[in-house]
């Protein structure tokens, strides 16, 4: 799996929808492409799911 399958992995729902509104706008002015600019949208989404995750396990294993 390449980063692009990754970073799109992210994207679901209204994410989906954000990446699709903005991608081709940050495309043009960035130099990138559509797809680069969604899969670093979705890797976004997905590194602050994964933090979200790790802060609340930090939280239950502290409560005990």
């Amino acid at each position: 799996m390449d980063a692009r399958a990754v970073g799109e992995a992210g994207l679901q729902g209204w994410r989906a929808k954000l990446a699709d509104a903005v991608a081709a706008p940050v495309a043009r002015r960035s130099g990138l492409s559509d797809e680069q600019v969604r899969a670093a949208i979705g890797a976004l989404f997905l590194a602050l799911s994964v933090l979200y995750v790790v802060n609340a396990v930090k939280q239950l294993a502290g409560a005990r």
